[in-house]
């Protein structure tokens, strides 16, 4: 099937071409033929399965008849609204609706807080067809009467069970009561729950249920992977694990507390890593230059609390790495689907503490996966910071001996049979610290010279070949 049997018009099909999808993905071949019927929607994906152009093409092909090329306003009267849980998801979704309405006279606007209201105020007053918002800055408008919702033909609740987490429901429901009875109303998750369910109940009518997927399941192209580790030693292993992983791949690292967010980056900062931190007390503009950081390879490693884990959208992020295990197992999900997307591989490394076993109990048992554990010497969970930091002192002067030895003979070509500086030999697992662990395919020696001379900035079709780095033992498989 392509997006052409779907029943699309030819300025989103022309669009979608523009942006380089040929076939559509399983949510959104079964979801727009139904959304296109008109029938109400309660869908299901993992996240990164492009449940997003799931609803917003059929969307813009059903208030594509307004559209119009007017200049006034009133001819720009609210006709969908989409609801999401955070700005980061808001944006995603604006941007989704901006590239597959590029052919269209259809306005939109993105609304969120932390930032100033005025300029959104004017866009409103300008008339827009599509208003992505989160719940908090949009009943801000509602107040100060800047938005009128009585022609909204469709509503979509996106993520609507991190709503649930994070207590929009009573906003939520306050939006529904304002807008037509007379509409079609589209419900998406990554993940279901019994209140999830009996929202939908009030929300939705006679709803076309669909997953692609069953309820809380994992990517199969992602790797887990665990470390025990001694709370104490979090930090000194996490430096250890990035400098193995050399390369300069992108890293994403969840922790609890904004607190702890800002402190691990700035800590990871001192230790040569290019890091920031994004959290809910950052202002807009903040967390914004962080995110363009991290997409663009400017900042190598982004330490994230639970804000990021819904509407971080990076093409191949390769890491995930849970610094502190989430409060509920389903977070787990929302953290690691960030990486292995749209079919890629992805890895997702948990560093765990003895008082954190309860919460990976819980989580493999919801993901029904027994992860595999593997102790880094120097680091296990009875280890003492004195001696975490000895290993990576120890790993820091190797790496400048190394880069020393280089400078030196710069024409010398490397080899990648060269003996590493010795650290730890044999961990109890019976992988070799000695040198990068690699996958069971063995790369041959013309591919590991080649993947030796990669640059960190070069594409990563160049990459692919190179040794993969013990980080995670290995590309997801």
């Amino acid at each position: 099937m392509s997006f052409a049997d779907l029943g699309l018009i030819p300025e989103l099909l022309k669009a979608v071409e523009d942006a380089g999808y040929s076939d559509p993905t399983p949510i959104q071949s079964q979801a727009i033929p139904v959304v296109l019927e008109g029938r109400d929607v309660m869908g299901g994906a993992q996240t990164g399965t492009g449940k997003t152009a799931g609803f917003t093409l059929p969307l813009l092909n059903k208030i594509s008849r307004w559209a119009s090329t007017s200049t006034s306003p009133a001819r720009h009267p609210v006709r969908a609204l989409i609801l999401t849980p955070t700005r980061e998801l808001a944006v995603q979704v604006h941007e989704a609706v901006q590239t597959y309405a590029k052919y269209l006279p259809i306005r939109t606007v993105c609304l969120y807080g932390g930032v100033d209201i005025r300029p959104q105020i004017e866009d409103l007053r300008r008339g827009v067809e599509v208003v992505v918002a989160t719940p908090g800055r949009l009943l801000d408008h509602i107040e100060q009467r800047s938005i009128t919702l009585g022609q909204v033909e469709i509503v979509v609740l996106d993520e609507a069970d991190r709503m649930l987490d994070m207590g929009f429901i009573p906003d939520i429901r306050r939006i529904l009561a304002l807008l037509p009875k007379q509409r079609q109303s589209l419900l998406f998750s990554a993940t279901f729950s019994e209140e999830i369910k009996r929202l939908a109940d009030t929300m939705l009518r006679d709803p076309q249920l669909i997953e692609v997927a069953k309820r809380n399941t994992v990517s199969e192209t992602i790797t887990h992977r665990v470390y025990p580790v001694a709370a104490a030693v979090k930090k000194q292993l996490l430096v250890w694990l990035l400098r193995e992983a050399e390369g300069g791949d992108q890293v994403l690292v969840f922790v609890s507390t904004k607190i702890e967010c800002g402190r691990l980056s700035r800590h990871l900062q001192r230790e040569g890593i290019a890091a920031d931190a994004i959290h809910g007390d950052k202002s807009q503009m903040q967390r914004t230059e962080a995110l363009e950081g991290f997409k663009s390879g400017a900042i190598r490693v982004l330490v994230a609390t639970d804000v990021a884990a819904r509407g971080l959208d990076i093409d191949d992020l390769p890491y995930v790495v849970n610094y502190e295990l989430p409060g509920t197992a389903e977070d787990y999900i929302h953290r690691i689907g960030r990486t292995g997307r749209a079919g890629k591989h992805g890895n997702a490394v948990s560093l765990v503490s003895p008082d954190e076993h309860q919460k990976l109990a819980a989580i493999e048992k919801l993901i029904k996966l027994k992860i595999p554990q593997h102790t880094v010497p120097g680091f296990d969970a009875d280890a003492s910071p004195d001696s975490a930091y000895r290993v990576v002192r120890n790993q820091g002067a190797d790496r400048r001996a190394a880069s020393a030895s280089r400078s030196a003979s710069p024409s010398a070509p490397r080899s990648t049979s060269a003996p590493r500086p010795a650290r730890s030999t044999v961990a109890p697992d019976g992988f070799d610290f000695s040198r990068p662990y690699v996958a069971k395919e063995a790369l041959n020696e013309s591919e590991s010279s080649a993947a030796e001379s990669a640059q960190p900035d070069s594409p990563r079709s160049a990459r692919e070949s190179r040794p993969v780095a013990f980080l995670l033992g290995g590309r997801g498989r």
